[in-house]
């Protein structure tokens, strides 16, 4: 038999006491004696008890952040949307942690405090790339900071809904929840230019080649 890994006899381990004793009344040295390791082997693997229940975020932005940069001009909305699509199927693959996580979080003020803030760091991510595809035309930045909200506000939406079990399709709740998106924005760039209308439909081409299609029709005179 294959012994569990040390992180997630920690992670195991931080949320049983947090459910049995409560998040204020555990303590670093409470995981790690439950855990069957020493302080010290704890400080190695997480940097407080917070650090224990969190997913590795820097992990995630770090790859998000490969990802997007991997696009061209034509190839940005799909690697946005790829990228979104990468951290729902982190949550995913941590199945009931990430419902432990957020019964945890959505009862602990300073947790909830801590999940807020790696939302807005993903948000910022996805605007600083959103930005720079832009380019700097007129309410670029602007465009850039709603598209990014919308963006992350349609990953929290499915995730959520994951989370409470009222979708059992995830990662197609996600897609579509993207393409409102891309279409909502998409089409308020085209009104700014006063030309075409775009129309979102079924495609079953590659999707590099219909973001490269829709890309080459906004810039349309």
């Amino acid at each position: 038999m294959t012994a569990t890994p040390v992180r997630d006899r920690l992670v195991d381990a931080a949320f049983d006491l947090f459910d049995e004793r409560g998040y204020e009344q555990t303590t670093v040295d409470d995981i790690a004696d439950r855990a069957g390791v020493g302080r010290t082997t704890l400080f190695r693997h997480y940097r407080s008890k917070e650090d224990v229940i969190f997913p590795d975020h820097d992990r995630m932005l770090a790859a998000v952040k490969e990802r997007l940069a991997t696009s061209t001009a034509d190839t940005a909305i799909v690697a946005v949307t790829e990228a979104v699509r990468l951290v729902l199927v982190r949550y995913l693959e941590e199945g009931d942690r990430a419902r432990r996580r957020y019964a945890l979080t959505s009862r602990v003020a300073i947790l909830r405090d801590r999940e807020i803030a790696s939302v807005a760091r993903y948000q910022r991510l996805f605007r600083e790339f959103i930005a720079a595809w832009m380019g700097p035309e007129p309410g670029a930045a602007l465009r850039a900071e709603l598209m990014s909200a919308a963006v992350v506000s349609a990953h929290n939406h499915v995730l959520r809904r994951w989370l409470r079990r009222d979708t059992s399709d995830p990662l197609t709740e996600l897609s579509a929840a993207m393409a409102e998106v891309v279409a909502l924005f998409t089409q308020q760039r085209t009104a700014d230019g006063g030309g075409s209308t775009v129309i979102v439909v079924t495609d079953h081409r590659d999707p590099d080649q219909v973001a490269a299609a829709v890309k080459r029709a906004l810039r349309q005179p």
